[in-house]
This record gives structure tokens, C-alpha cells and sequence, in this order.
């Protein structure tokens, strides 16, 4: 929360300092790549597109430690397989999960 009080840090960028810098447990970094990979994974329903909304629906199902971490394979997912306007569903080890892929069908 002191983080939020500095002019030009979200939550989102607060997030990221505590996990990757001060290495603080339960960090959610909900970025974009983020709302839109666990909703197609069916965390929450893909309508919900609030990061603070996102970090406390994922905060109970991610283990702390793993949290930052988790986040930043979701970024590198979604800038690489995942892709917003494009996803390449023939390459995803994850669109049996996927609600994106079920409706390509």
C-alpha cells in the first residue's frame, strides 16, 4: 500500500516490485496477458477484466511463493503462444483447459 502512494506506481507495477525486487510472497502482477489467459482458462468468467478484481480471485489459488513467478510465464505465454489478436492454439499445451479453443470448433 506505501507503494500506491508514489505518483505513477499502480498496482500492477507495485506487484511486480515486491515480488521481483524484494522477493515479498503473494504479488499477483495482473497485466494483461494475465486477465486474458486465466480467463480463457476458466479462473473467472473471461467478462471480468478489472485487474484488482483478477489478483483477488487468483490470490487464494496460487501458492504465494509461486505467485510472481506464475505471473511472469503467463507474459511470456501471451506474448508467444497466447496472443491476443492471433492466439496459436495448434502450439498451446493448454487448450484442452481453454475456453478460447473450445469455441474454435
Amino acid at each position: 500500500e506505501e507503494l500506491l502512494k508514489i505518483p505513477g506506481i499502480g498496482r500492477k507495477t507495485a506487484n511486480l516490485l515486491l515480488g521481483d525486487i524484494h522477493k515479498k510472497p503473494g504479488a499477483i502482477v495482473c497485466d494483461t496477458h494475465c486477465i486474458r489467459i486465466c480467463g480463457r482458462l476458466g479462473f473467472y468468467p473471461e467478462t471480468v477484466k478489472e485487474p484488482l478484481k483478477v489478483e483477488r480471485i487468483l490470490t487464494p489459488l496460487i501458492a504465494p511463493e509461486e505467485q510472481s513467478d506464475f505471473c511472469h510465464r503467463l507474459g511470456q505465454y501471451g506474448r508467444g503462444v497466447c496472443i491476443a489478436r492471433r492466439p496459436q492454439c495448434e502450439k498451446c499445451t493448454l487448450k484442452e483447459l481453454c475456453k478460447h479453443y473450445g469455441d474454435q470448433s
